[in-house]
C-alpha cells in the first residue's frame, strides 16, 4: 500500500481498539493504547496507537493528536526500560508498504535492545506464545509512572 489510501475499519489494530481481537495490554489512557506485538523482533517489543483516530501513518495525522501520542510513546518506553533493563531501545514507526508499514492505522514500535543479541525480522520468529506476553505486559505496565 501507498502513503495515501482509505483507513480500514477492519485492521487489526482498529479490531483491538473495538475489543474485538485480544492483546496483551502495557497501557491505556484517553490518548493512547499499549500493547505487546505478537510477532516481536525483541523481547519486551512494544506497539503504542492513538486510541481515536482513523490516521493510516504519520502524514495523515492531526497534531493535536501527535503531541499525546509522543508522550504515550515516551512513557511506555522508559517502562519497557525500567522494567527490561535493555542496552538500548529502538523507537521506530513506518508509513507505508514500501518503507515496512504491515497495519496502516498509525503506530509506534518499542525495541528493547541488548548488546550481542540479534534483532529478530518481524514475524521471523513465529507468533509469540500470549502468556509470555502476558508476563512482559505487566512487568512493563508495573513501571508506567
Amino acid at each position: 500500500m501507498s502513503l495515501d489510501g482509505t483507513y480500514d475499519q477492519g485492521n487489526i489494530f482498529a479490531k483491538i481498539l473495538r475489543g474485538e481481537a485480544p492483546a496483551a495490554k502495557v497501557f491505556e489512557d484517553d490518548h493512547v493504547f499499549a500493547f505487546m506485538d505478537v510477532f516481536p523482533q525483541a523481547k519486551g517489543h512494544t506497539l503504542v496507537i492513538p486510541k481515536r483516530s482513523e490516521a493510516r501513518n504519520l502524514l495523515d495525522e492531526d497534531p493535536a493528536v501527535l503531541a499525546p501520542l509522543i508522550l504515550g510513546v515516551q512513557r511506555v518506553t522508559r517502562a519497557v526500560r525500567a522494567a527490561l533493563n535493555p542496552d538500548g531501545i529502538v523507537v521506530t514507526q513506518f508509513n507505508g508498504a514500501p518503507a515496512g508499514q504491515t497495519i496502516f492505522h498509525l503506530h509506534f514500535h518499542i525495541i528493547p535492545r541488548w548488546e550481542g543479541v540479534p534483532l529478530g525480522r518481524h514475524a521471523g520468529g513465529g507468533m509469540a506464545d500470549p502468556a509470555e506476553l502476558k508476563v512482559l505486559a505487566e512487568q512493563i505496565a508495573a513501571k508506567i509512572s
